[in-house]
């Protein structure tokens, strides 16, 4: 039986990307839910800003993400991710993305800091 996992009040961090992706271990995304609606503020590392939306039904996610880093340049994308409670009570996100504003897609891992 799975449990359904929540991501409100949660901090996560960058702990593997594809190298056409920006997020990285300095980047923190701070979490908030309601229901199956999920959004994230998200900075750090080459991002200055940026921010998440989208649904969860605790177990994989489906978000847009919209971004400006150090370059001031903007991108945006879409990603699809399956969502797993580690052994210590941790949240870990392994996540498949595309860049919609720009060329580019890969796999990202995300991981709670307590």
């Amino acid at each position: 039986m799975t449990e359904d996992i929540s991501l409100d009040g949660r901090t996560l961090v960058g702990v593997a990307n594809t190298d056409a992706g920006e997020v990285s271990g300095d980047t923190r995304f701070e979490f908030e839910q309601e229901g199956k609606r999920i959004y994230a503020h998200y900075t750090g590392g080459r991002i200055v800003d940026g921010h998440l939306v989208g649904t969860f039904d605790g177990n994989e996610w489906d978000i847009r993400y919209s971004q400006i880093n150090t370059d001031n340049e903007t991108a945006s994308g879409h990603s699809v991710g399956t969502v797993e409670l580690l052994d210590d009570g941790r949240v870990r996100i392994e996540d498949e993305w595309e860049w919609e504003s720009q060329d580019g897609s890969g796999e990202s891992v995300l991981e709670e800091i307590v």
